[in-house]
């Protein structure tokens, strides 16, 4: 997964709110379009950039495309941001190359 593909995608607001409706249940472009007040067109373009980003999927049904969540790729994402956060901070030790600060108390953030 290409993580930083998947965050620009979620990173616009009206993207973010198709994947909370279709969380919900599977919709068309036209029943998205009606619930978020935006054109099928409009519509249309994010579900492209989601879809491209493995985001969601869509089902033919009729003469209509029904898009749902890969949830699978929402609990990758989730696993990838937990491992982020589970990074430990070292701390700066001058006599490495590369440290900006001859302090060896170079970290001064008090929070």
């Amino acid at each position: 997964m290409e993580m930083i593909k998947v965050l620009k995608a979620m990173a616009d607001e009206s993207r973010f709110k198709i994947i909370r409706l279709l969380l919900e249940k599977n919709y068309c472009v036209r029943a998205l379009s009606k619930k978020l007040h935006l054109s099928e067109s409009a519509i249309s373009q994010h579900l492209k950039v989601l879809r491209e980003a493995g985001l969601i999927v869509g089902e033919k049904r009729g003469y209509f495309m029904h898009y749902d969540v890969d949830r699978d790729m929402l609990h990758q994402l989730s696993s990838q941001i937990k491992e982020l956060a589970a990074i430990k901070r070292g701390t700066c030790r001058p006599e490495k190359k590369g440290c900006v600060n001859n302090n060896a108390n170079c970290h001064r953030n008090k929070s």
